[in-house]
């Protein structure tokens, strides 16, 4: 890019995305010039950014909802498998981490 003080309005912000996947941006406050994107890097606007971020924020907060959902069944698991060989129900709970719904 090079861009000189002349040509921009500062500050600068540039957004990009790395061969990887990984998003990025930098702001430019100034200075002789401005700084190049990382290696590989593929520019992006401003509209194309808040678009892949917006994926990937939905994308990470799916991945931890699956993850809670997968521990809380492995507590509810283990707690089974502790009242079943006969240790009591608080024991149950505090080992496994599991706390059963109460009945309505």
């Amino acid at each position: 890019m090079s861009e000189t003080i002349e040509d921009v309005d500062f500050p600068l912000v540039r957004y990009y995305q790395l061969p990887n996947g990984g998003l990025g941006q930098m702001e430019w406050t100034g200075g002789e010039v401005a700084p190049d994107l990382p290696e590989g890097a593929t520019e992006l606007t401003a509209a194309q950014y808040a678009a892949a971020y917006a994926l990937w924020e939905q994308a990470r907060a799916d991945r931890l909802a699956a993850d809670a959902a997968a521990r809380a069944q492995a507590a509810q698991a283990d707690y089974d498998a502790l009242i079943a060989a006969g240790i009591p129900d608080a024991t149950a709970q505090r080992l496994s981490g599991h706390t059963p719904p109460d009945p309505e």
